[in-house]
């Protein structure tokens, strides 16, 4: 009996804690949803309440009607970031089934060599990469935040570790009923590994939509920023003081995130699942 009471006690101080941890996570991005509906005065005016004051539209209007580049920006990470996690999934999860089913000479030097890469931080490649893409005149242009990173090797080893448990007695028997090796992969394996490649697009689309560096190192037509470097711009030239503007642009960036995160949700967690088993 005391010992059923001690362990309420504990549950009850644990979710607590929980609760509180949450909560101050949380409430400053709350705070900022609320502060894209207010004007610039409350928002200076060092208050952070939630609740109160005048609410407006105006901020949104102008984001959304009156900026001159946050709608290209907008449409150059989402074009940037489709194209980018599409030809992600299809090279990281070739890639891994390469390695996980076929058998090639040097299968297993090119999977430690990959993992030998993993090690390498990336901004030692900053100056080599910058280099390559001058070189091949990609500069200013969308590929050079593609094709540099068209494939991610923890991606790549992620997937090799879901094939190496993935039934082999599927694919003979696809394969007893006429199917090529191509036809087993793209009309068998892929959609069984749905989870797995689910959960590798959710980390993809966010690490081609957050990235800063690459745009800031590539790209130097305003024109053709992505948002997150656009969103920079905007910030250095009015000089951190129009945060009526900036407050609803960083709320509006993370809508894609969201929604992509709300489709995939099912089968995110079961891949995490998945691969947590493994």
């Amino acid at each position: 009996m005391k010992r059923t009471k001690k362990e309420k006690i504990m549950k009850i101080l644990l979710y607590s804690i929980l609760i509180a941890y949450a909560f101050a996570t949380f409430y400053p991005f709350i705070w900022a949803l609320v502060a894209s509906f207010k004007p610039l005065r409350e928002i200076v005016s060092g208050g952070m309440n939630l609740f109160g004051g005048e609410f407006t539209l105006a901020n949104y209007e102008y984001i959304l009607g009156r900026s001159e580049n946050f709608g290209k920006w907008f449409f150059n990470s989402l074009i940037v970031s489709i194209i980018g996690t599409a030809i992600n999934l299809f090279l990281n999860t070739m890639a891994g089934y390469a390695l996980a089913r076929l058998n090639f000479p040097g299968r297993n030097r090119i999977y430690w060599g990959m993992l030998a890469m993993m090690m390498v931080p990336s901004q030692v490649l900053l100056i080599p990469n910058y280099l390559i893409i001058s070189n091949l005149g990609m500069k200013d242009s969308f590929s050079a935040l593609i094709l540099p990173a068209a494939i991610n090797l923890g991606n790549i080893f992620m997937m090799r570790q879901f094939f190496l448990s993935f039934p082999k007695d599927v694919e003979e028997a696809a394969v007893i009923d006429g199917l090529s090796k191509t036809g087993v992969f793209f009309r068998i394996v892929m959609p069984m590994a749905k989870p797995s490649i689910s959960t590798q697009a959710v980390f993809v689309f966010m690490g081609f939509w957050n990235e800063f560096l690459k745009p800031m190192l590539y790209m130097t037509t305003p024109s053709k920023y992505t948002l997150t470097l656009g969103l920079q711009t905007f910030k250095s030239q009015n000089a951190g003081q129009r945060w009526d503007q900036i407050m609803p642009a960083s709320i509006i960036s993370i809508v894609p995130i969201v929604i992509l995160y709300i489709i995939f949700n099912k089968y995110f967690l079961q891949g995490v699942r998945m691969d947590g088993e493994k």
